[in-house]
């Protein structure tokens, strides 16, 4: 039997949704929303439709849940002491990656679940609807499997990043092992993947090698993402834009070929400025990629190296604040950027059809989540029509 609720007494409802003209998050002030079965049924302003439930908004913010298309949970250990080091001075260098390696090698499924999960549900308090999670701490083909399964058991987004580093047992034969992820390590993997992704940076795998783990994964049914230009310029915002990728992420270093290409191509640039927070780097001037017209969108990057949070809020106030962007650019970037970056349709929008993902504020502005940084502004998360 269907039963529907409604959200209403909103102040303000952020919809992202083109057909109400009213900026670019599609901003509706007292506003309301019916939700049936898990799905946005209606949405409207004045006086509120009925339904078999009722959510009183308090006259706070309503907007699409965010969607974190960029993380990595399913890991063992911590690395607080390289943090630790990095802040007194020591720079980050992506071989840091073998230390985790170790630990979710030695990690129990059990442990690499309960982790994954505490991580999970620590993203939803704070309004993260959708999330993709990425492999990459494996580097074998039996725990490069065996860690996307647990992935698969928390979401649908799943990522085979066996192209993360070469593993000491590989060193100095990364070729050798490149042939390893596109062959056996791929095969054991894609049941449980829907992208595969490759570290095309200094200290990983460089064009030719990812250009050929990303093919091999598009023979295999898999989408294509692709880490690019973190740690400098290189040739990964060009491969990614070249073969098509949904996207190219962290984009901390891109010259005027790169927002070029971006802007030119369907590829969205993940931006991931907890990175950039985290590792001392340079923020990216989003500012440069959206006047070129280019498709933005922010993610976590939730790992134990170099950006271990799950707060979307908290790279929203860093991309308004040290990334020239608007809110509304940074709202929208961290929802239907977000969407578009998993070329999901269902998600990232509050428009009859879609999933009910939804997050309601304590505040009627969210401009608090830069103003009023670190505060607990989520009153309550939605997934999936099922409030939680």
């Amino acid at each position: 039997m269907s039963r529907s609720l409604v959200i209403d007494n909103i102040g303000r409802l952020i919809t992202n949704d083109a057909r109400h003209e009213t900026g670019l998050v599609g901003e509706l002030l007292d506003a309301w929303v019916v939700v049936v079965d898990g799905l946005i049924e209606t949405v409207g302003t004045g006086r509120a439709a009925t339904a078999d439930e009722r959510l009183d908004a308090g006259g706070g913010c309503v907007l699409p849940g965010f969607v974190d298309s960029h993380s990595h949970l399913v890991f063992g250990g911590d690395r607080a002491d390289e943090f630790a080091a990095r802040m007194a001075g020591r720079p980050y260098e992506a071989g840091g990656i073998r230390t985790t390696v170790a630990a979710t090698r030695a990690a129990t499924d059990g442990t690499l679940l309960d982790r994954a999960a505490s991580l999970l549900a620590e993203a939803r308090r704070s309004g993260t609807t959708t999330m993709e999670i990425k492999s990459g701490y494996g580097l074998t083909v039996v725990d490069e499997a065996r860690t996307l399964r647990i992935a698969a058991g928390l979401t649908d987004e799943t990522t085979f990043l066996g192209a993360h580093v070469v593993p000491p047992e590989f060193d100095g034969r990364a070729d050798e092992y490149v042939a390893l992820v596109c062959g056996e390590m791929l095969a054991a993997s894609a049941p449980h993947s829907r992208w595969i992704d490759a570290f095309c940076e200094r200290g990983a795998f460089d064009a030719d090698q990812s250009r050929a783990v990303l093919l091999a994964g598009r023979a295999a049914g898999l989408g294509l993402r692709l880490h690019a230009n973190q740690l400098g310029h290189g040739p990964g915002v060009q491969l990614a834009v070249e073969l098509g990728c949904a996207s190219a992420d962290h984009c901390t270093y891109l010259s005027d070929d790169d927002i070029a290409a971006l802007a030119g191509s369907e590829t969205v640039a993940t931006f991931l400025p907890a990175t950039e927070f985290s590792t001392r780097q340079p923020y990216p001037d989003a500012r440069r990629l959206l006047d070129a017209g280019g498709t933005a969108a922010l993610a976590t990057n939730c790992n134990p190296g170099s950006s271990f949070t799950t707060s979307m809020p908290f790279c929203i106030a860093l991309a308004v604040r040290d990334m020239n962007m608007t809110i509304d650019e940074a709202i929208w970037a961290a929802t239907a950027g977000g969407a578009a970056a998993l070329r999901r349709a269902d998600v990232g929008r509050v428009c009859p059809g879609g999933r009910a993902d939804l997050v309601v504020l304590r505040t009627a502005n969210p401009i608090d989540f830069v103003y009023r940084p670190g505060v607990p502004l989520v009153a309550s998360t939605i997934v999936g029509g099922a409030v939680l």
